[in-house]
């Protein structure tokens, strides 16, 4: 038999064990007499019986001969009186919390967790307190209990995990959740070492290539090759475009056309090769508009379409070439951020944009620069290009879980901002911090919450205004900016930090490929020395109407979750609006028009005979050609769906403003009617769409 002696305040508790089961609870009392410690109390229950009984002392002294005595602490009076009675003891590690429910649980290296200050107590009664902790932050999904219970598996602390969820405790590195290491150094070719024209190597201004770069240049880039490239952001991949693009025009081989998905992209993008190679060759952009406000010091952009290098918007250069203009003399076309292709709104635009450059520029090389692709050798297969991945980063990322309830997300954004700036990296650099929220409105209230030194930034203000922020940031005058998620692929702010204040990208949760592309922001290796990536997630919330999913479980599955494979498929909406874009810039011939869509990386509808119903199209001598409603579908990028609602509501309506106040604010009833009215568009060419893939089955 063991007896098992747990000190307390006021008395000693004794636990007689035979065989794993604890058959006597004793409770003692002692003093401290002339003759030594003594016991003055002592009480005892069987396990079957019930209450406590008195019980002379001898029968302790008996009962402690007859066991194998062992301390769960060190005790000077106990000790004291066992000596005297020359009783041999050790001492036993065991968790409290299980003996006051009177179970036994010896603690050892593998089950043991720190709770409080010095306390010591078993994984089990660890995770129940942890449970009990978290009462009051309502329901937590499975992955978030799972994921704390990770957490105390890795740290063996319930202080700790709660630190992740307390942010009056707060203590950033206890939120760890991983961390991606940086790539070791390795050697490189010099730029003049390569077969690059020496005016190239004069205004480049690198003068060795990083490891993506050098894998681009082994895999064929400086010999005409299409290259779909993967790499971490801030890893050099738009050098990559500029040296086959350079190469290519200095050589007589053609034009630059870089495309970009974000006008202040493409205005920084523009600016930076003015720069560099704007005594080179004629640097010009193309945006959707040429009305943007601008600082009146700001030099007059060059907006001529015959520049060596055109910088431009997707939809700047769709938009030109939907009107019938065609870029001629183009070598290199270079898609940046080209994950757009998964873009709810606008992958299916990119999508044809590429298709449509491939067929007016066959010989052009292309170049597919990404940080974030889901299986990317599948995505460069559809795109006839070889891939290039380099999965390292050029600095550490470390990425942090934080539980936080709504109103203190704030206070914890303010905390982990301050901290950042106050840190100065070996470069020189303050911490920056880029905070991205699902809403222009929630921009404003934690720009103006957190204070001095922190902007609100996104769509909704003006061109100069957002360029006051940038220029703002990039010199190291704000602490932080707070911009919506539509913006991750934005300008290149040198940020260190990234916050998600919000999981959400307006009314849709966030994808793994968003997320990956807006951590990367975090971590230039220009300017610092480390990245950091904190998830606020707030448990059992939820923005998104009709989702079951809470935030702190999209958490987990965006920091879990892998990437998909780019197969995009494309509404009868999305599909009518490529079929007249394509028929414009193929001049209607009906062997072009299929010979782009089998450039389409995404599956489109059907949807030809469609339009020849509607009269939007028709045939003459075998080639398709557009009635004016037909381009305005696509010179205004909008589908059959949306055109024949302007249609009806044309003939309803005489005021236009009536007409523009209902397409954009349509009322139940309108709603209603749309619906109905795409269920006949859908049912009038599913017959046909079975037809399709009926033959594709067929001929495989």
């Amino acid at each position: 038999m063991k007896a098992i002696i747990q000190p307390t305040k006021k008395y000693y508790r004794i636990l007689y064990i035979d065989t794993h089961h604890i058959r006597i609870t004793g409770m003692l009392e002692l003093v401290d007499t002339p003759k030594g410690i003594r016991p003055v109390k002592y009480r005892i229950r069987h396990t079957k019986s019930g209450g406590y009984r008195n019980t002379p002392s001898k029968d302790l002294i008996t009962h402690l001969r007859r066991a194998r005595v062992y301390l769960t602490g060190r005790d000077k009076p106990f000790e004291s009186f066992l000596q005297d009675l020359q009783i041999s003891f050790a001492f036993v590690s065991l968790c409290r919390f299980c003996l006051m429910d009177d179970r036994i649980t010896e603690l050892d290296k593998k089950n043991t967790v720190g709770f409080g200050e010095n306390e010591q107590i078993c994984m089990d009664c660890a995770r129940k307190e942890l449970r009990r902790e978290l009462v009051h932050m309502g329901r937590l999904g499975r992955s978030a209990l799972s994921h704390l219970d990770e957490l105390l598996e890795k740290y063996r602390s319930v202080d700790r995990v709660l630190a992740t969820i307390e942010p009056d405790r707060l203590t950033v590195g206890h939120t760890m959740y991983d961390r991606l290491e940086a790539h070791p150094v390795v050697q490189t070719s010099r730029i003049e070492e390569l077969p690059f024209p020496h005016e190239f190597v004069t205004a480049c201004g690198v003068e060795s290539l990083m490891p993506v770069q050098q894998l681009a240049v082994e895999a064929g880039l400086l010999y005409g090759k299409d290259l779909l490239v993967v790499s971490a952001t801030a890893s050099g991949k738009t050098f990559i475009g500029e040296m086959a693009g350079l190469k290519n025009y200095l050589e007589r081989r053609g034009r630059v056309l870089f495309l970009v998905p974000l006008v202040a992209l493409a205005y920084q993008k523009y600016e930076r090769f003015s720069q560099k190679y704007g005594h080179l060759t004629d640097v010009s952009i193309i945006t959707g508009t040429s009305r943007i406000a601008v600082k009146e010091n700001r030099r007059a952009a060059n907006r001529n379409r015959d520049g060596g290098i055109i910088v431009a918007t997707y939809e700047g250069v769709d938009h030109l070439m939907r009107l019938g203009e065609s870029f001629t003399n183009v070598g290199t076309v270079v898609i940046d951020e080209v994950q757009m292709l998964e873009d709810r709104d606008r992958g299916h635009r990119v999508d044809g944009l590429i298709a449509r450059m491939k067929y007016s520029s066959p010989k052009a090389q292309f170049l597919y620069l990404s940080a974030t692709i889901g299986l990317p050798k599948l995505l460069a297969g559809k795109l006839n290009s070889k891939l290039v991945r380099y999965d390292d980063r050029p600095v550490t990322l470390e990425r942090y879980l934080i539980f936080s309830e709504r109103e203190q997300k704030i206070p914890t954004e303010r905390t982990l901002v301050a901290e950042e700036y106050n840190r100065i990296s070996d470069k020189g650099y303050h911490g920056q911090t880029i905070i991205f929220t699902n809403s222009r409105a929630r921009c404003h209230i934690i720009a103006e919450k957190i204070g001095d030194g922190v902007a609100p930034y996104h769509a909704g203000l003006t061109q100069s205004e957002r360029r006051l922020v940038e220029e703002k940031f990039e010199k190291g005058q704000l602490r932080a900016v707070v911009t919506t998620a539509a913006l991750a692929a934005g300008v290149d702010f040198p940020a260190s930090q990234v916050i998600f204040d919000s999981l959400a990208m307006g009314i849709e949760w966030l994808t793994v490929q968003e997320f990956q592309q807006m951590s990367g922001r975090a971590g230039r290796p220009d300017f610092h020395d480390l990245g950091k990536v904190v998830l606020l997630a707030e448990p059992g919330a939820s923005y998104i109407r009709g989702s079951r999913l809470t935030e702190e479980e999209v958490a987990m599955g965006l920091l879990k979750g892998e990437m998909g494979e780019v197969a995009p498929q494309y509404t009868l909406e999305q599909s009518s609006e490529l079929y007249v874009a394509n028929a414009v810039i193929s001049k209607g011939s009906q062997s072009a028009i299929d010979k782009i869509e089998g450039n389409l990386v995404g599956e489109s509808e059907p949807v030809e005979e469609l339009l020849l119903d509607k009269n939007f199209v028709y045939k003459e001598n075998g080639d398709i050609r557009l009635t004016p409603l037909a381009r305005v579908m696509a010179e205004h990028f909008i589908g059959v769906e949306r055109l024949s609602r302007i249609i009806r509501l044309v003939n309803d309506m005489k005021d236009p403003l009536d007409i523009l106040a209902d397409l954009e604010c349509a009322t139940d009833e309108e709603a209603a009617k749309d619906k109905k009215h795409k269920n006949n568009l859908e049912d009038d060419t599913s017959k046909k769409k079975k037809k399709r893939r009926g033959r594709r089955v067929k001929r495989k």
